[in-house]
């Protein structure tokens, strides 16, 4: 997201000229997280609010990956009546703290010691210019692979380490019936296995320096051609349908046994876990081919928009406060999939593929592993989010698309961003 100076201006006007009218003990909270297992994990949210007291107003806005409520919420804040609090991940955090128009909460993050509860990655994420200005309610991993292993036993087959024995495996898994990777044709699921695909072929310091730094000799690079080749071989894994379902019916297809396997981050989880399946007997978490010692990480944060009602603020303090609570996290990592952001330990974690995503977290903070996801706007703001994905998803769905040019065509939209 990019401002000119004359909407900046413009944002600030009708900010002071229409402000938000809400009820005092109403807290309105705009989100995306809309799937049955995401639904369930707000209403730990919901229930945990009304226990202090306070009205939540949900605005859930449908679309995986945010963009449509990113849409809504511009044209809300627009309007000059903004949410009370809204989902934001990542650089978009300080995209809309630079517009002056959310409120800095270190009042409550001194009180509670948020500095010595969060590992410096986190928190750092959730500053600008040294404030705070939002509150993390967990840490999700984006390089898993979700696998029916029921699917890999009726085939015969075992389960891929790497690309190459995915796509080995596939033509023996489509012989016996499976999908072997269940997929959506939505951009940024796309986008969400190029990262995977990325890290597999060029490591974590690669990573950065193509997605982070944006370094134009990475972005131009044989490995980078080498993952777009990777990415053309991936179209035979999907089945034609693919293009009309959202990341949570295909987590379907493999909780139902039509699909052997999934590329997603740890919200997938939820879905499993909603529908009573267990992890290590009805479904295995493992991390995505070739990612095994890396962690592709984004963190589900909430920021709180400038209010002229104090009650409205002391509000706010108080979500503010409720989701930085560890028995809160807890609760609400267990429907939604993720681990608290709170710095804990493995042996705290309630699943087994909680518990390893902990340890790979940890153990990658110590490697210096840790990578942010793209496709989530951890690892750029929101135009070159929007790019990626836009770039990948139109030559994953084109069979004719030549690797050569995607990777001249992505480096020349990023550079031109900068």
């Amino acid at each position: 997201m990019r401002f000119s100076l004359v909407n900046r201006t413009l944002l600030a006007i009708l900010f002071i000229i229409f402000p938000a009218v809400s009820l005092a003990n109403e807290v309105e909270v705009l989100h995306w997280w809309t799937s049955p297992g995401e639904n369930a994990a707000v209403n730990v949210l919901e229930r945990q609010l009304s226990d202090k007291g306070l009205k939540w107003k949900d605005f859930g806005v449908e679309g995986g990956g945010g963009s449509n409520a990113m849409t809504v919420l511009k044209s809300r804040v627009i309007s000059g009546n903004p949410p009370a609090a809204a989902q934001i991940r990542g650089k978009g955090i300080q995209e809309w703290a630079s517009l002056g128009l959310l409120r800095e909460i270190d009042d409550v993050a001194r009180k509670e010691q948020w500095d010595a509860k969060l590992p410096e990655m986190v928190s750092d994420t959730l500053k600008f210019q040294g404030h705070y200005v939002a509150a993390p309610v967990n840490i999700h991993r984006n390089n898993w692979l979700w696998v029916n292993p029921e699917a890999f036993r009726k085939a015969g087959q075992k389960i891929p380490e790497t690309w190459e024995d995915m796509f080995r495996v596939a033509p023996k898994l489509k012989e016996a019936g499976y999908i072997p990777l269940a997929y959506g044709g939505e951009p940024w699921q796309a986008s969400a296995i190029f990262e995977s695909v990325l890290l597999a072929k060029g490591g974590a310091e690669f990573y950065r320096q193509a997605m982070v730094d944006n370094d134009p000799a990475a972005l131009t690079s044989k490995t980078m051609i080498k993952t777009f080749k990777a990415m053309a071989r991936m179209r035979g894994l999907f089945d034609q349908n693919s293009s009309r379902r959202s990341w949570d019916q295909a987590t379907q297809l493999v909780i139902d046994g039509k699909a052997a396997m999934q590329l997603m981050g740890d919200w997938a989880k939820g879905e499993f876990l909603l529908q009573g399946k267990q992890p290590g007997i009805d479904f295995l978490c493992i991390p995505a081919p070739g990612t095994k010692d890396t962690f592709v990480y984004n963190i589900d944060s909430f920021v709180m928009f400038n209010m002229p009602d104090e009650q409205q603020k002391r509000a706010q303090q108080s979500l503010a406060s409720l989701l930085m609570n560890a028995d809160f996290q807890r609760a609400f990592n267990q429907k939604k999939g993720g681990i608290p952001a709170l710095d804990l330990r493995a042996d705290q974690e309630i699943d087994s593929c909680a518990q390893k995503s902990r340890r790979d977290f940890n153990r990658s903070m110590e490697q210096g592993t840790l990578v942010p996801s793209t496709t989530h706007g951890m690892a750029a703001g929101e135009r070159v989010q929007h790019v990626v994905s836009e770039v990948v998803s139109q030559f994953i769905n084109d069979p004719h698309a030549d690797p050569t040019k995607a990777v001249k065509q992505l480096s020349l939209a990023i550079q031109t961003l900068k």
